[in-house]
């Protein structure tokens, strides 16, 4: 099977060539990152049986959060994480998109672009909630920044988890919304247009941006997603999915990568043939910044009410207002395990002893 690795082992050195004065450090170290992530290059373990006689190595990974070898078990020690988080109420996702005339800007200038997306977007969500009109009351929100669409093209967004209703102004009261209808989503993209566009409005960008870019309509979609159990899942596969799994590949050949998606529209899954250097232009779109915050925390879930959680949960459950959604499982013998220091042997099933494979001192600069 082809994966991502092989294609930056065959292509990367001559890309690195051609643009290198071009790119910025965090796409430099993803992909050397990436070409070296479970190699000989990054040392690792011998593990030897007793029985047997058995040796099986294993190299180290890279840990690069856009490396797909490396986030596969992430996903559910984030997970587990978050069951302090837990309401039982319905939940809502919204999604917040960058339109198309900003974001070869965003591409170039991610740190100030993808900060204002998150910032405008909670801001602008966190107004219209307290609106009496609406839920009047504060709210809580888990949001994920989400660059890239299925065929790896830019497409930056944020995705916000929701709960269904918030705390009253006062502190003392749980205020339910209604469960089939959040926030009107019209009203939410003026005004998060509004935000962004002030913004910006202090930047040097503000005068590359065309006019109409403020007179049209900003995307923004709301949908119910069950209860907080559901809609945590759904979530987690955002938080540490990187743009194309090794999966997708499908060949390398003559110089092109061909890999499968799933179109938006259809739902049918497709195929599409790029240059090598092309796929992996769009890949390194998607490298966020060093020290880039994806997931962040608002109101009644950021770390100052993390203290105060307990006392929301019960108040939420005396209202009885919903039918207790599941939480997560509680169980630590129901999240599957993610530790990777226990090898058994192959051969025989005995548990193995690890012993120390040295990192190679010719390091690559």
């Amino acid at each position: 099977m082809t994966e991502l690795a092989d294609i930056f082992r065959q292509y990367g050195p001559s890309y690195r060539e051609q643009f290198a004065d071009r790119m910025p450090s965090s796409h430099l170290q993803a992909m050397q990152d990436i070409e070296r992530c479970r190699t000989a290059a990054l040392g690792g373990q011998v593990y030897h049986c007793p029985d047997c006689q058995e040796t099986i190595y294993r190299y180290h990974s890279c840990r690069n959060r856009h490396c797909p070898k490396c986030q596969n078990s992430k996903a559910q020690e984030w997970l587990a994480s978050q069951q302090d988080l837990l309401l039982p109420v319905p939940y809502f996702m919204l999604t917040f998109t960058l339109p198309q005339e900003l974001r070869s800007l965003a591409r170039a200038n991610q740190h100030l672009f993808y900060n204002t997306l998150f910032r405008a977007s909670a801001e602008a969500t966190r107004k219209l909630a307290t609106d009496p009109r609406f839920i009047g009351a504060q709210i809580g929100m888990v949001g994920v920044l989400h660059t890239w669409g299925r065929n790896l093209c830019h497409h930056p967004h944020v995705h916000y988890l929701v709960p269904c209703g918030g705390l009253s102004l006062d502190g003392d009261t749980w205020l339910p919304g209604d469960p089939d209808f959040f926030l009107p989503v019209k009203a939410l993209g003026k005004i998060f247009r509004a935000k962004f566009r002030s913004a910006l409005q202090k930047t040097v960008f503000f005068e590359q941006i065309p006019a109409t870019v403020w007179r049209q309509n900003w995307v923004v979609h709301a949908k119910p997603v069950g209860d907080g159990r559901n809609a945590f899942k759904y979530l987690a596969a955002y938080v540490f999915r990187v743009a194309i799994s090794n999966q997708r590949i499908l060949k390398l050949e003559n110089g092109q990568v061909t890999f499968r998606y799933k179109d938006t529209k259809t739902g049918k899954t497709k195929c599409c043939s790029l240059a090598a250097f092309e796929f992996m232009r769009r890949f390194l779109h998607h490298i966020l910044p060093k020290g880039f915050v994806k997931v962040r925390y608002y109101g009644l879930f950021s770390p100052a009410w993390r203290a105060r959680m307990p006392v929301l949960q019960q108040l939420v459950a005396l209202t009885r207002l919903y039918p207790c959604a599941p939480v997560l499982d509680s169980d630590p013998s129901q999240i599957p395990s993610t530790d990777h220091h226990t090898v058994c042997c192959p051969s025989c099933g005995q548990i193995l002893e690890p012993r120390l494979l040295p990192r190679l001192r010719n390091r690559p600069p």
